[in-house]
């Protein structure tokens, strides 16, 4: 069973995996590619030109070693002739030398020229392969702006659908609403002109009252309007009476 360290270190490399993935740009990554390449490449025609250099100073050296040779032969033969052998010895002896050397410089110069030849190679394969890296660069720097483009568009229209849909379901609503307002209105008009609904009347009685009132008083009306037909009927009779 894993550990609680354990856990949490494997929960830090996640994360730390995640941002990392986040940040990683390939474009960045393939800039600084090229780049490490055009930098190598440029070290090794740097090479080529000091190993160009260095075969030049060994060919000049070869030809004076080879100019001093005959030099030394007409020296030995003059001191021959003027009957000094000792000199003529000593300049057998450089010629020697110089022949060592000059065997030494041509073997120099034959390297040399070998490994002129081969980072001359090297350095148009490696200029080729630079090349064709600079180009596949530009073409997947491309595809992955293009790709990151499509990406920030349908993020762009998935954030839209999603506003787009509240508002739908914010209007759905409005409407809902809009429509039990305009049937309680239509209710409510029907039940006015149909006589339901209670009237306010002035003096805080309500249409219930204002009939029982009126009842009452009509009744109040008959009756009193009976007690004076009573009356007058009363007089007439008791008229001729006193008369």
């Amino acid at each position: 069973m894993m550990g609680i360290w354990e856990r949490i270190l494997l929960f830090f490399k996640v994360k730390t995996s995640a941002e990392l993935d986040r940040a990683e740009d390939p474009r960045e990554i393939l800039d600084y590619a090229g780049h490490q390449q055009e930098e190598f490449l440029q070290t090794v025609r740097i090479g080529l030109v000091d190993v160009a250099t260095s075969k030049q100073q060994l060919a000049q050296q070869v030809k004076t070693m080879r100019a001093r040779i005959p030099k030394l032969e007409k020296q030995a033969r003059q001191a021959v002739t003027a009957g000094r052998e000792d000199l003529a010895r000593m300049a057998l002896n450089r010629k020697q030398t110089a022949l060592v050397e000059l065997e030494a410089l041509e073997i120099q110069l034959a390297e040399i020229d070998q490994e002129e030849a081969r980072l001359a190679a090297a350095e148009q394969e490696i200029a080729n392969r630079v090349a064709s890296f600079r180009m596949h660069k530009e073409a997947a720097k491309a595809r992955y702006s293009a790709a990151e483009a499509q990406v920030r568009i349908g993020e762009t229209i998935s954030g839209i659908s999603g506003e787009l849909g509240e508002l739908s379901l914010a209007l759905g609503r409005a409407e809902e609403k809009t429509s039990q307002m305009i049937a309680r209105a239509k209710a409510l008009d029907a039940l006015t002109v149909g006589g339901s609904l209670d009237r306010v009347v002035p003096g805080g009685a309500d249409m219930i009252e204002r009939e029982l009132q009126q009842i009452t008083a009509g009744s109040a009306v008959e009756q009193e309007l009976a007690a004076l037909k009573a009356d007058v009927d009363q007089h007439r009779l008791s008229a001729p009476a006193d008369s």
